[in-house]
């Protein structure tokens, strides 16, 4: 049996989907908050449970049972380490047999200031004695594929990348990696560093935006102070725009680029090209 925590958002939700190609949907168990949000899965057969990061009890009834484990990174940025040590003390009390976890590229190295819960939490899978294995993401395309709207409102696209190189990949490259190691044998101990095959420059980024779009869209590169506030301008949160304009300095530094194509070997096909993304955002 196979868990899925964050089953009810959006990389949980295409793990479990195409693990539903390989896998028979009682063996599959998707962890919600509100398991009302997962009435989707539900309905395809499998097996959602009730767990909460805070309620320890919870996890512990939810992984019961289960073999496996897929870790899937908590999207409250501050509480991940907490929350992730929730899940692997509920994981030894329920003697799961093999963890995966969703950590960031290149985790021991990179410049992000996301990479401390996630060097964290691979201590804290080092320490808890279960086998794990680590699928250190690389940037998704969508996160940058969510700022078309606006850069064509202003015919611009804002950044502090400078000419940094990004092998992003989309969402659903992540989830088939996911899915595909989770189902594969003798993962324990494996470090994948999970890329796009192609990278790009916001510049390049932008281009594409105005080749498709038919509309003028430049890359404007601002220092990452001048980022931050231009984002809060636009009305995210302070912490949201210190995560995503630091996120910037660091592909700046190179610590959104990898050209191994790990995950492309993985999954069996090319990565999704960015343009794709593009498109699909457009459309």
């Amino acid at each position: 049996m196979i868990v899925v925590t964050g089953a009810t958002g959006q990389l949980g939700r295409l793990v479990i989907k195409n693990l539903l190609h390989t896998e028979p949907a009682s063996s599959i168990v998707a962890l919600a908050r509100d398991p009302a949000k997962a009435a989707d899965l539900s309905q395809l057969g499998v097996q959602v449970r009730q767990a909460d990061y805070t309620q320890p009890e919870s996890l512990k009834t939810a992984l019961a049972g289960a073999d496996k484990l897929l870790l899937i990174s908590s999207s409250e940025v501050g509480q991940r380490v907490a929350h992730h040590q929730a899940v692997i003390d509920a994981a030894i009390h329920c003697g799961i047999k093999l963890i995966g976890y969703t950590s960031i590229l290149h985790a021991n190295t990179s410049p992000l200031g996301l990479v401390d819960e996630h060097q964290k939490t691979e201590a804290m899978l080092k320490a808890s004695g279960i086998p794990f294995v680590v699928l250190r993401n690389g940037w998704y395309t969508e996160n940058y594929a969510m700022a078309i709207p606006t850069a064509l409102a202003h015919g611009a696209l804002m950044g502090s990348a400078g000419d940094g190189k990004i092998s992003s990949a989309s969402r659903a490259d992540y989830a088939a990696a996911a899915a595909k190691v989770m189902t594969l044998p003798d993962q324990a101990g494996r470090v994948y560093e999970l890329a796009g095959d192609a990278a790009y420059t916001l510049t390049e980024f932008a281009a594409e935006i105005s080749r498709q779009s038919g509309k003028p869209v430049r890359y404007v590169n601002l220092p990452q102070e001048e980022y931050k506030s231009a984002l809060m301008g636009f009305g995210l949160p302070e912490p949201v725009a210190e995560l995503i304009s630091d996120s910037d300095s660091g592909a700046a530094q190179g610590g959104l680029f990898d050209d191994q194509h790990q995950l492309s070997r993985l999954i069996g096909r090319p990565t999704t090209p960015m343009a794709e993304t593009v498109a699909e955002q457009l459309t």
